[in-house]
């Protein structure tokens, strides 16, 4: 999975579903914050908690609208496999990195992951 450079934009993983899909997991990346200090697009999800709406605009179609259900933080080689599914009931996974950081290591070392399900109008 590739991260986008710039990091303003949000990536999506397109070997799974995309926002809005029917079922299955999709999953989309972005950066907390960039080299030179500056907030990356998922910065807000350092405060985004169960309960919580995220809206997901695409292009070409409506925005899609989801509930935050869960987020867990996790060593950066431990993203859980269940995030990538292809079946299963629909759900947004958004993922980001998480502290500590530790630049002499490459960076941060843990990822932050929020799950979400359809909001159902």
């Amino acid at each position: 999975m590739t991260v986008p450079g710039d990091p303003a934009v949000a990536g999506w993983y397109r070997y799974g579903p995309a926002p809005g899909s029917s079922q299955g997991s999709a999953v989309l990346v972005g950066h907390l914050d960039s080299d030179t200090g500056d907030l990356g697009e998922f910065a807000v999800l350092r405060d985004v908690r169960p309960g919580d709406t995220v809206e997901v605009r695409r292009a070409g179609d409506g925005p899609v609208t989801y509930r935050v259900v869960s987020r867990v933080t996790v060593p950066k080689d431990e993203l859980p496999p269940s995030a990538f599914r292809r079946g299963g009931p629909p759900v947004l996974t958004l993922i980001t990195c998480a502290p500590p950081f530790e630049p002499e290591r490459g960076g941060y070392r843990s990822n932050l992951v929020v799950t979400a399900e359809p909001v159902v109008n």
